[in-house]
């Protein structure tokens, strides 16, 4: 009894309402993030132009692939619908922004980005919790 305490496993109980918590706020902050770029043709091309100016192949391209991924990851967490697939894609979206972008830079700024790696691994592992669709998905299976 008084190692649970110690190790505060008790707190192991609201392990679904942290993961819910987790996904909305990463979820939010991924639409949010992108949201410019897709109402915005100006905003999207600007993108294009940081792409281009870090050496990444085809921008024109991969501005639209990566904002549109990052809006579909966003949205998948939020409702808790194919996490493990949101939460990988999250982790290789961002690993290739931190090789292509962030690695000449402190790791203050690699900070934001590694965190989302993470934590697409932290989703792509543990999945979405039982406060999700997925749970519907995994019953019918």
């Amino acid at each position: 009894m008084t190692r649970d305490w110690l190790l505060l496993r008790p707190l192991a109980a609201l392990g679904d309402l942290a993961l819910l918590t987790a996904r909305l706020l990463t979820g939010s902050f991924l639409i949010h993030g992108v949201l410019d770029n897709i109402l915005s043709h100006e905003r999207m091309a600007e993108f294009a132009g940081f792409l281009a100016a870090n050496g990444f192949a085809a921008p024109g391209l991969m501005a639209p692939l990566s904002v549109w991924m990052q809006f579909t990851i966003g949205v998948a967490l939020v409702l808790g619908l194919l996490t493990r697939w949101a939460g990988l894609l999250l982790a290789f979206n961002f690993t290739v922004g931190v090789v292509m972008v962030h690695l000449a830079q402190s790791f203050r700024e690699i900070w934001p980005a590694a965190v989302l790696i993470a934590l697409g691994l932290l989703f792509a592992t543990l999945g979405a919790g039982r406060i999700a669709l997925d749970r519907f998905l995994e019953r019918t299976s």
